[in-house]
């Protein structure tokens, strides 16, 4: 009996496993730096626009010891970061735009609660997920491409004081906008180093 006209159809449709080439890593490579390099632009606006009141408003405000144990920073020695791999720089990314794609929409909820009113606030905090996303996609692709292991994903967040008081999740929302544009910024400086290659 002749097989059914649909199995036909996908066999002409699929083509041979042996010749699928290699993925070439240089287009992902590219657009992830593309993208980053257009989020960078819009890291430092959201850090702007993270308007609190004092003492987040108050002239020459900062507070490097302010860190959240589930989100790394993005600081190193450049030392240490230039010793790294592809590898060890792709997964570090990996698992903070990982981190800040959660922490970011913590923060989100948390500045719809405390700003209802601050519309440009809210709606950059709503495209900053997305676009961490999209960098996760990209460098997925880039790691697949080059034959690397991907991290596993994680609940970063773990169990969040929903109980925190207002100061608190403010101190949470100021830290997480920073490091999302420390960790854009180191992006473009690992992607970068990848494009030389």
């Amino acid at each position: 009996l002749p097989p059914p006209a649909h199995l036909c159809l996908l066999t002409l449709l699929s083509p041979p496993l042996s010749s699928a080439a290699p993925i070439s890593p240089a287009e992902p490579i590219s657009q992830a730096y593309s993208l980053a390099l257009y989020m960078q632009k819009n890291t430092s606006m959201l850090l702007q626009t993270y308007y609190q009141g004092s003492p987040f408003s108050d002239p020459g405000f900062s507070a490097p010891e302010l860190q959240l144990s589930s989100l790394p920073p993005a600081t190193a020695f450049f030392k240490t970061w230039r010793a790294l791999d592809d590898g060890e720089r792709l997964s570090l990314a990996q698992g903070a735009f990982l981190a800040l794609t959660q922490h970011l929409q913590l923060v989100r909820d948390d500045q719809s609660d405390l700003n209802p009113g601050s519309p440009i606030l809210l709606a950059q905090l709503g495209t900053a997920r997305p676009r961490a996303q999209g960098l996760l996609g990209n460098m997925a692709a880039i790691m697949t491409a080059l034959g690397l292991p991907m991290p596993p994903e994680e609940d970063t967040l773990g169990l969040v004081a929903f109980g925190a008081s207002a100061f608190e999740r403010k101190c949470r929302g100021y830290v997480v906008t920073r490091e999302y544009g420390h960790w854009t910024d180191r992006a473009v400086r690992d992607l970068a180093l990848l494009k030389a290659k």
